[in-house]
C-alpha cells in the first residue's frame, strides 16, 4: 500500500500527493481531507438525490423504509429500526405513517401473533422502482468524470473502508456498556 501511495504521489498533483512528496498528512486545514470529502460527498449526494425525487412526495427516510423492505420483505419493526439504526419507537412512527399513506402493511407473524411483519404495499413497489431509477442517475452522474475503472476501483476501494467501519463500530458497540434503549430493545419482540 505504502509503494502505491508514493507511486501515486510521484504522478499526481492531487494535494495529498503533495502532502505524501512532502513526507506530511493531511490536516483539518486541507479542503481535501479525506474525512471532509467523503462527508462533503455523501451530504451532495443526499442533495442531489432528495432534489430529484421531491416530487414524488415521499422523504430520504421513507426511500431507506422502502428500499430495506424491498430487500427484506417481512422484516419486524426492531429488524426494520436496526436496518435504519433508529430506535423502535421512531421506526414505529415512520411505519404508522407510511401504513396510512398506504405504502406498507402489517401482518401477524404466523408463530408468534404478537410480532407484525412489514410489507410494500404495490403502489410502493412502483414507487420504489421508480426511486431507484433516479438513485441509480445520480450515482451515474456523480461518477461521470470516473473512467469505468476508475469506478470500479473506488467502489472496491469505499466497499473495503466500510467493512473496516462496520467492525469497528461492532467493536465499539461490544465494548461500550448496553444503554438502557439497546437493552431493551434487544429483549423486544416487534
Amino acid at each position: 500500500m505504502a509503494k502505491a501511495i508514493v507511486a501515486y504521489a510521484t504522478i499526481s498533483n492531487h494535494p495529498l500527493a503533495a502532502a505524501a512528496r512532502e513526507g506530511r498528512s493531511m490536516g483539518p486545514e486541507d479542503d481535501t481531507y479525506i474525512g471532509y470529502v467523503l462527508s462533503d460527498v455523501a451530504r451532495l449526494m443526499r442533495t442531489v438525490f432528495d432534489r430529484r425525487v421531491r416530487d414524488i412526495g415521499l422523504t430520504r427516510a421513507q426511500w431507506l423504509v422502502l428500499t430495506r423492505l424491498y430487500r427484506r420483505p417481512g422484516s419486524s419493526q426492531t429488524e426494520l429500526a436496526d436496518m435504519l439504526e433508529v430506535d423502535r419507537a421512531s421506526a414505529g412512527r415512520m411505519i404508522d405513517r407510511m401504513e396510512k399513506g398506504g405504502w406498507v402493511e402489517r401482518r401477524a407473524d404466523a408463530g408468534d401473533r404478537r410480532v407484525k411483519r412489514l410489507y410494500l404495499m404495490p403502489e410502493a413497489r412502483r414507487i420504489h422502482a421508480r426511486m431507484w431509477a433516479i438513485a441509480e442517475t445520480t450515482v451515474d452522474d456523480a461518477l461521470a468524470p470516473l473512467s469505468l475503472l476508475e469506478r470500479t476501483r473506488f467502489a472496491g476501494l469505499a466497499s473495503r473502508v466500510k467493512e473496516q467501519l462496520q467492525s469497528l463500530a461492532g467493536a465499539d458497540l461490544a465494548l461500550a456498556p448496553a444503554a438502557p434503549a439497546l437493552r431493551a430493545r434487544a429483549g423486544g419482540t416487534s
